[in-house]
């Protein structure tokens, strides 16, 4: 079983795909999409969607999982990363794929063992796992951690996306 998770971003997006074998995890690509920053909103949704599509056709995963909105403080950045997670939605949803969200902190404590892991610790949790060679970036860090809990569902407690 293959398993794309997602952290959805107007600027970043972090994909990793990781593989199932058997309790093993083994991490197949991850990475983070790009979008210029200081374009215009749609113009940055486009490249997630495209980056995104290059991704999911040169891996066809099984099964996918995106982190879920967090109450931001900001109701302006909430709304932007919404319009974000639905473009991601988008693309999952076009090919089909069953699609699972889990809020952050139930990914961080499936992961890390604690729902307010910093950054950092996510990231090296993250790279011992799938033994990565170098640290991973944020973005792409919590998308791998999304994954994992994905991938070991036993953990936690999905829900739909949408």
């Amino acid at each position: 079983m293959i398993v794309v998770g997602i952290d959805p971003g107007t600027i970043r997006t972090g994909f990793g795909f990781v593989r199932k074998d058997g309790t093993r995890l083994v991490r197949i690509d991850s990475g983070v999409i790009r979008a210029i920053e200081g374009a215009p909103l749609e113009t940055r949704l486009l490249a997630i969607h495209r980056g995104l599509e290059e991704v999911l056709t040169r891996h066809g995963p099984d099964e996918a999982a995106v982190e879920d909105v967090f109450f931001a403080k900001n109701a302006m950045s909430a709304l932007k990363l919404g319009h974000a997670r639905g473009v991601v939605l988008l693309a999952l949803a076009d090919r089909g794929l069953p699609v699972r969200a889990y809020p952050p902190a139930l990914v961080k404590r499936s992961v890390v063992g604690a729902g307010r892991a910093a950054k950092g610790q996510v990231q090296r949790v993250v790279q011992a796992i799938l033994g990565m060679p170098s640290l991973p970036a944020e973005d792409e860090a919590d998308a791998l951690a999304v994954a994992i809990c994905h991938a070991n569902a036993s953990l936690c407690v999905p829900r739909r996306a949408w």
